[in-house]
């Protein structure tokens, strides 16, 4: 009798509590997105013209939130909303202005809150892959991939090919190991067109950290 050896490869996949099975690069992201979106927010803040809106990191459970200075520039009105939905006023703590671009600010929660983790921006490189959330155009926790596409060490930015568009600035660009090693800021908009085009900039949370530490 000729006995057949039969090779059989085992793809292990990630099996979550709803049954469905998936890659390893999907799990990264999920778990990635479960971790870090409880402490992301959303941020309106009415300005002279109108109302400036984006996202924020809380960085204690207390309620205090890293941003963009330019999301609240020249408001005394800033309405946050949290993951679950509960809405409060902010108060400012600390702005660096559009030079930096970093911001401070301080709600009162019913509760206490998630918070995000910060990583070191000294270790990144370009074409290790990144994670921003957000809430470009107000769809708030949005979760977009990419790479690290370019760092510029003169201007102190961070370039990313994950999509960024109006909403998500003052949110968090993340590692896969959901470290934020940035804080998005703005995009490459040489048209005109506010939409994203595939060239996007973060502020490296080594800068963002001076801020938080005198803040």
């Amino acid at each position: 009798m000729i006995k057949k050896i039969i090779s059989i490869s085992i793809i292990f996949l990630g099996l979550t509590s709803s049954g469905f099975c998936f890659d390893r690069e999907e799990i990264v992201n999920i778990n990635v997105y479960e971790k870090i979106n409880p402490a992301i927010v959303s941020i309106d803040a009415k300005i002279p013209n109108g109302v400036s809106s984006g996202s924020g990191c809380i960085i204690n459970k207390n309620g205090t939130i890293l941003t963009s200075s330019h999301v609240i520039d020249r408001s005394n009105d800033i309405e946050v909303t949290v993951a679950n939905g509960e809405k409060y006023n902010a108060l400012i703590l600390e702005q660096t202005g559009l030079s930096k671009d970093l911001a401070l600010i301080k709600i009162s929660p019913k509760h206490p809150l998630k918070t995000v983790k910060f990583g070191d921006s000294a270790n990144v490189k370009v074409g290790q892959k990144v994670l921003a959330i957000g809430s470009p155009f107000g769809f708030s926790g949005t979760l977009t991939q990419g790479i690290v596409s370019r760092i510029d060490y003169k201007k102190n930015k961070i370039q990313t090919d994950a999509a960024i568009n109006p909403g998500s600035s003052g949110g968090p660009l993340v590692n896969t190991t959901g470290e934020v090693i940035g804080i998005n800021q703005a995009i490459y908009n040489p048209d005109d067109n506010i939409s994203n085009i595939g060239i996007g900039f973060a502020i490296p949370i080594n800068e963002a950290k001076k801020i938080v530490i005198k803040g």
